[in-house]
């Protein structure tokens, strides 16, 4: 299970409330964003909050942090020191740089906002990264953004729309995809939609991630677990 982070929800605030809820499963950030995390700050948080290290995905992102690949490779390099062994990292990324780099450097690199295709792409950037740094590739996985039921594709499109203007960075990775409002993940009336529409995600990256889109209600946020279940 899968936490973002956010100044009023901090993402391994909600993963330790995941893990007493949920306690046979592995848990990840993704992501906390380097200008407003520090590596220090990361593994002081893992330990006061008591996380699991063999459970648990380190999601981390440069942020505002400019140049962003030196940001990422400072970070993931203080964190191996900080963390305790065997906690992964994973590499947020969309662009070709930041693909290779978390291919050599990282235990994952987690994508976002990719149809298929460019997803699988992307996967071959990590891979090419991993054997120019002569390591094992790392996990590939994606956010996919999941809406079932009445008003699915409403619920995707809104918040499609909202990301593709939210940064310079969001507005630049939309651009080179050039693809329809509403298109970037899977709404769909009800289960067999749903799983047709993961398909294709599931051979394009190693991990799926099924990003509930959902209302603010139990009920809502059930039926998409369940509709988009393996």
């Amino acid at each position: 299970m899968w936490s973002n982070d956010d100044p009023t929800a901090p993402g391994l605030e909600t993963l330790a409330h995941f893990a007493a809820g949920a306690p046979s499963l592995d848990l990840g950030v993704g992501v906390l964003p380097l200008h407003r995390y520090s590596p220090t700050e990361i593994a002081a948080d893992v330990d006061r909050l008591g996380l699991d290290p063999a459970r648990l995905w380190v999601g981390i992102g440069s942020g505002q942090l400019h140049p962003q690949l030196d940001a990422v490779r400072r970070a993931v390099g203080e964190l191996r020191n900080l963390l305790p062994s065997g906690t992964r990292i994973a590499v947020a990324a969309m662009r070709p740089a930041l693909c290779h780099l978390g291919g050599a450097i990282a235990d994952g690199v987690l994508l976002n906002w990719m149809p298929p295709a460019p997803a699988a792409q992307a996967r071959q950037w990590v891979h090419q990264g991993a054997e120019d740094a002569d390591v094992a590739p790392p996990v590939t996985a994606l956010y996919v953004r999941v809406a079932v039921g009445p008003g699915a594709s409403q619920r995707l499109r809104a918040d499609e729309g909202r990301y593709r203007t939210i940064n310079e960075g969001h507005r630049r990775h939309f651009a080179a995809l050039d693809v329809p409002l509403g298109s970037v993940g899977v709404a769909a009336s009800a289960r067999p939609g749903v799983l047709d529409g993961l398909q294709p995600y599931r051979s394009a990256v190693d991990l799926p991630i099924a990003r509930v889109l959902a209302d603010a209600d139990t009920a809502s946020l059930v039926a998409v677990a369940e509709a988009a279940a393996p």
